[in-house]
């Protein structure tokens, strides 16, 4: 597996210079002829065959390829290509992270490439917003409250820019979200006065549409939630009068019906407990349509057995990562893998490591650091993106 990995990026490059240099070759030769004909892409190949060697190049490369000619530049800057590519099958999934309050970096795990987003807009209330932030199809979310409304941020991939605008149906806040594919869920949270909501609204990417759904059976806030084997699932968070709920709550698609999980999430010792009103949403993750967790009290990662709706203990979570009731370190899926991401507090520390163990390699959990980086300690955001 690890032999063919390696081979298919060998190909990949070469495949992106081979693109580049004779793109670069076929661009002078039909600039006087062809000028304004974006189908051709690469003129020898042709249109079908350029977007073919096009789909196996890694996305970071993709700059430099829109730099060939006016037909890549539409087809990536369009969105076409990922579009092909979510049809193909063919997905990166990279992960979007905060340190500072109007900084964004992204990182690839296969490649250890890093890439700085241009700067946000200054904006203070992003400095609370830890856990709001989605990554769906080719867009960054990022949400933030504004005194007593919502400000939505949006990062598009296709253009490298900012943008705000954006307006839910129903303005909440500290609500729990998940995305697959190009569309995502944003359900429970609360409202500017408090008011905890059952509400939930899905967001097309490809349309940039918010429709509401039903509502779910608790009002709740500071949860989480997933997608697992096509349902979306909202776990634990706070219910009326700062009560920890245990219970899960699943949204079929299909049926568009919420159905509540009795103690689906692990109630904590009270002494465990320092400030249950301050704690932050349960840190989960889905790899493989297997849902684990991170006790940031003890320190552990757990499997979900659905079958028995009970939690198994797989190991420690790396020890230099540290967080203040939960708050400041990510743990979140990149495609078949968990990354931690979190930087230590003492003697100054000021930088942020991603560590990352893949399920199913060798059984036994162990954590590789993939990255070292000089950002600050505090994650307050992050986000993957697949595309």
């Amino acid at each position: 597996m690890a032999y063919r990995r390696h081979y298919w990026e060998r190909s990949a490059k070469r495949a992106c210079k081979v693109l580049v240099d004779d793109g670069k070759k076929e661009e002078r030769l039909v600039e006087d002829q062809d000028r304004e004909d974006t189908s051709l892409l690469i003129y020898k190949l042709g249109r079908d065959m350029s977007i073919t060697c096009l789909l196996h190049c890694s996305r970071s490369e993709y700059g430099r390829i829109a730099s060939i000619n006016r037909g890549f530049r539409s087809v990536i800057s369009s969105g076409e290509i990922y579009k092909i590519r979510r049809q193909m099958g063919i997905i990166e999934h990279w992960v979007y992270f905060s340190c500072s309050l109007v900084e964004w970096d992204a990182f690839d795990p296969r490649s250890n490439h890093w890439m700085r987003l241009p700067v946000m807009a200054s904006n203070e209330c992003f400095m609370s917003s830890d856990k709001e932030s989605l990554g769906v199809g080719t867009e960054l979310l990022v949400f933030g409250m504004e005194t007593l409304s919502q400000i939505i941020y949006r990062y598009s991939l296709l253009d490298n820019k900012w943008s705000s605008g954006m307006q839910l149906n129903t303005p909440r806040f500290l609500f729990g979200s998940a995305s697959v594919g190009g569309i995502a869920i944003l359900a429970g949270g609360c409202n500017a006065d408090g008011k905890l909501l059952r509400s939930a609204e899905l967001y097309n990417s490809d349309t940039g549409k918010w429709v509401n759904l039903p509502r779910m059976n608790k009002a709740r806030k500071l949860c989480s939630a997933v997608f697992v084997d096509g349902k979306f699932y909202v776990i634990g968070g706070m219910g009326p009068g700062y009560t920890a709920l245990t219970c899960g709550e699943e949204y079929d698609m299909k049926t568009q019906t919420w159905r509540e999980i009795p103690n689906m999430y692990p109630r904590r010792k009270e002494e465990e407990v320092r400030n249950a009103a301050v704690e932050a949403p349960p840190l989960i993750a889905v790899v493989n349509n297997v849902l684990y967790s991170a006790d940031y009290t003890r320190c552990e990662v757990r499997r979900y057995d659905k079958a028995t709706n009970s939690w198994v203990v797989l190991g420690q979570l790396p020890e230099r990562v540290v967080s203040t009731n939960g708050w400041g370190v990510a743990f979140r899926a990149c495609g078949d893998r968990i990354l931690v991401l979190g930087g230590p507090r003492a003697y100054g520390g000021r930088y942020v490591e991603i560590y990352s163990w893949t399920p199913g390699e060798g059984g036994e959990l162990k954590w590789k650091v993939l990255a070292t980086r000089q950002l600050g300690h505090f994650v307050f955001n992050c986000a993957v993106m697949g595309c």
